[in-house]
């Protein structure tokens, strides 16, 4: 009998505006608590996907067109698959994708990706506090393997609705007391002033979570040093949206060539899409870092919930989903 060599498997990969993007097939599907399924996703071709660092999270592009964003929960260190951990939400909350996860995707669907991308890296440090609500604790996983491995100390605050609510702690389980199962059926909220403790220099604090959440961990780490908290959310902060004003302002897009008018009832970014400028972008309203533009000249009035504070003031990048400009102009590498 004669070996024959078969050929590679095509790819489904391409790059988009400097992104990856490619078809993935559902290799796995695995519930992980009540309301919460892990996907394992491997590229159709059997290609390697490409590297990533706790806290990056991807799009999931549903045959529909739906675009969500999950963060990555498995192991960096295996490029033959990554995984997402969905939790089903009420319909009017998921706008659809988490109930499709649940009902339509099984194992052998095939879906598209995009990404990684990470705004909410872990940065070196000799101490962390880790702090995961519900759902939130799929881009901590990763970080809490990281700390270990680097030696680093730190410990884990994590918190859910009943213990069968909260999924991993299977894999949480071996790191013993450095982590703190909060179950709020059976020890209330957690108690914030004792888990992230007094102000300290070269402590981290990485939380996500709830909104109601984060907005009590920022007001626990209100007198901490400047950049000691990281957070992440899973839905845009409202707490300015009925204050802010719009005026109309001018963008030029440099690479271009041509200048827009963009009005006081429209996004940067509605005013690009309607010049057929190819740009970027998937949430809409500041959350993901997908629509992330330099910013030559001008200076941003940042509106986001991706840029911490300082990357913020450095007004060298946007996301023009929803950020505007602080004079009457912008300058943006597009």
């Amino acid at each position: 009998m004669t070996d024959v060599e078969c050929p590679p498997q095509p790819s489904t990969v391409r790059l988009v505006m400097r992104e990856y993007e490619a078809d993935v097939v559902v290799a796995e599907k695995t519930a992980v608590a009540d309301g919460v399924v892990a996907l394992r996703l491997e590229e159709v071709g059997g290609h390697p996907l490409p590297e990533w660092e706790p806290g990056a999270h991807i799009d999931l592009v549903m045959p529909s067109g739906l675009v969500r964003q999950y963060s990555l929960c498995g192991d960096p260190g295996d490029l033959s698959g990554w995984r997402v951990a969905v939790l089903r939400e009420p319909d009017d909350r998921s706008r659809g994708g988490s109930v499709y996860v649940h009902e339509s995707v099984e194992e052998g669907s095939t879906l598209r990706i995009r990404g990684p991308r990470n705004h909410f890296r872990l940065a070196p440090a000799p101490e962390y506090v880790f702090i995961a609500g519900g759902i939130g604790i799929t881009p901590i996983l990763a970080m809490v393997r990281e700390a270990e491995a680097a030696g680093a100390d730190w410990r884990l605050i994590y918190g859910g609705r009943s213990i069968r609510s909260m999924a991993f702690l299977d894999e949480l389980a071996v790191h013993g007391d450095r982590v703190d199962i909060w179950a709020q059926d059976e020890r209330g909220l957690i108690d914030l002033a004792s888990a992230v403790g007094a102000p300290r220099d070269n402590v981290l604090v990485y939380c996500c979570g709830p909104q109601a959440l984060l907005l009590a961990v920022e007001q626990q780490c209100s007198t901490w040093p400047a950049g000691s908290l990281r957070v992440e959310r899973f839905s845009a902060s409202t707490a300015d949206a009925d204050t802010v004003v719009n005026l109309p302002i001018e963008v030029e897009l440099a690479r271009q060539g041509v200048t827009l008018t963009v009005s006081a009832d429209q996004t940067i970014l509605e005013a690009i899409e309607e010049h057929d400028v190819p740009v970027m972008s998937s949430c809409r309203a500041g959350m993901c870092g997908t629509c992330e533009t330099p910013v030559l000249s001008g200076v941003p009035e940042h509106r986001d919930d991706v840029l911490t504070h300082e990357e913020q003031d450095r007004n060298d990048c946007m996301m023009i989903c929803v950020s505007r400009s602080r004079g009457d102009r912008l300058v943006l590498d597009l």
